[in-house]
Formats: structure tokens, sequence, C-alpha cells
């Protein structure tokens, strides 16, 4: 049978929650109130225009279900080549594609950022400038890179033969998911790297000078040693990583503009929002981002075995 808390601990807890009322309180404000306001107009048919006479009416689950609504499976292509449909699909090939090679890559320079060599503080400071660059900048300045006719991208690869005519990297709809890809590997690995070192620098050296003595392989002591101890902190910017990537907006609506080949579910939104007046119907797309963003951050909380209390 479970003790009851102590005095000392019942009073910790209240002084805690003493603590963070006001924190509390001001995230309900600037983002509980803002929630609950889209999913109130999710269930509307709301408009720019009607939102501010508040002359607008109930709709129900028209929005969601009906035959206008953001799930449409009963139309002849398939939900899945709906705007919205794509929009998913999208979002999830960027958020994952781009998170894997952002990890591998990120745990790669790590290791080389942990060893010493000559030159090792300029080689961090410099790894780190791509991070340091607005989003908004790196994605303008790739567009340009990768232009069809005065790109640098096409000239180099036709230079070395790769290619025999210029590619539209950001407006063929072959390449330019991927190329959104590409630019954002090259501006978050450094953030992922980061990390992972910070991760590294805080291991134990007995257990490497252990399997030095020992003549273990560098190959094998990675995965058998620094891997797991590094995997916690890992996997915590993997999904902070990940929920960023779900909720793309920026450098695919720079490079890509409302291409509905590359659109993100932000990107979406803000299309039937600020350019169709649908803000009920956009209030339901984004409440369903909202809930896609929340039930991976659940998942990853149940697989990693977190809960609330910090037990393990």
């Amino acid at each position: 049978m479970a003790q009851p808390p102590s005095a000392l601990t019942r009073e910790r807890t209240r002084s805690a929650w003493i603590f963070l009322a006001p924190t509390l309180i001001v995230l309900l404000l600037v983002a509980g109130w803002p929630l609950g306001r889209t999913i109130w107009f999710s269930f509307t048919d709301a408009s720019l225009e009607t939102i501010g006479e508040s002359n607008y009416h109930m709709v129900g689950l028209a929005n969601y279900f009906g035959k206008y609504g953001v799930f449409q499976f009963g139309t002849p292509e398939g939900f899945w080549k709906t705007d919205w449909g794509m929009a998913i699909g999208n979002t999830f090939k960027f958020a994952l594609v781009s998170v894997l090679l952002e990890t591998l890559l990120g745990v790669v320079f790590a290791l080389v950022l942990n060893a010493e060599f000559w030159g090792r503080s300029f080689v961090r400071a410099a790894v780190l400038v791509p991070w340091a660059i607005p989003t908004i900048v790196s994605a303008k300045m790739w567009a340009w890179i990768m232009h069809d006719q005065f790109g640098v991208m096409n000239a180099l690869l036709r230079s070395v033969g790769l290619i025999d005519h210029n590619i539209a990297w950001t407006a063929d709809p072959a390449y330019a998911l991927w190329a959104v890809v590409l630019v954002d590997v090259w501006k978050t690995t450094p953030f992922m790297a980061l990390l992972t070192l910070a991760a590294l620098q805080m291991l134990p050296r007995d257990c490497y000078e252990a399997a030095y003595v020992d003549g273990i392989h560098p190959v094998r002591v990675f995965f058998k040693v620094t891997l797991p101890l590094i995997w916690p902190a890992l996997m915590v910017a993997v999904i902070f990583r990940l929920l960023d990537a779900l909720r793309v907006f920026d450098i695919i609506y720079v490079m890509t503009s409302n291409s509905v080949d590359t659109i993100s579910m932000s990107g979406f939104v803000r299309r039937e929002i600020v350019d169709n007046n649908y803000v009920g119907f956009g209030s339901a797309a984004s409440t369903i981002l909202f809930l896609i963003i929340g039930a991976c951050t659940l998942i990853y909380l149940k697989v990693s075995r977190v809960d609330l209390g910090g037990k393990k």
C-alpha cells in the first residue's frame, strides 16, 4: 500500500505550483486562448470579414467531414490527391527525410568536432554559420543558387558533366521538395551537431580509456558505449527537430511559393485563411495539424517511457 506523502513533500509541491502559476497563466493567455479560438472557428463558416462582427454561423463538422471539408474521402481521385492530402504527404516526407539526414550528419560532425585537432575552435564556429543565418535569407540564397537559368548549381553540374541541361530545381515537381530538404539539411545539421557534441563532452573518459587498453575497435566502442550514452540527449534533439519540421512553412514558401507539389500543412492553412478567406476551413486544417504534432509528442513520450513525474 502506497504511503501518503509527507508534510515536507506536500509543502514542496505547493511551493512548486505557486512558482509555476505565473508561467502557466501567461501560457494560457498567449497559447491557450488562440488555440481555443482556432478550434472554435473550425466549427463555423467564419471569414476574415465576419470575424470582427461575429457574423458567422455554426456548421458543426462540415469543415472536417463535409462535402468540401478537410477529409474528402469520397472524391474520385482519392484523399491523398486532394490539396490537404498532398500537404500532409509533403510535410511528412520533408520531416522524416530531413530529420533523418540531419541526425546522421549531426552525429558524424559532432564526433569530428569532439576530436582533438589543430584549429578545432575555428571549425566549431564555422560549422554554426548555416544555423545562424535566418531561414528566410538561407531560402532566398539557395533559391538563387538553384535558379534554372542563372543559378550556380546548374553551371557547376554541367561543367563536370553530371547534367546536360539546366534543371528547374525549385519548380520541377520531381526535384522541388528534395531541393527544399537539401537546404533544410544544410541549415539545421549544425543544430543537431551542437546538441550531440554537448552530450559527447559530458561522457566519462574512464570507459574509453579502458576500451583503448583492451584494444577494442573504435567502431565497436561507438555502438556499444558512445551511442547508448548519448541516446537520451539525441532523442530529445530528434523530437525537437521533428516537431519543428512538421510545422515547416517559411523555407518551403520562399523557395517554391504556393506550389501544390511542395505545399506543407502550415502553408495550406495560410493559403486557405489568407488567400482564400476561408477562416473556418483553414482553422479546421490548423486544428488537425495541432493534433498531429500533439500525437507525435505523446508517442515520443510513450516510446521513451517518460512521464510528467520524471519517471523512466
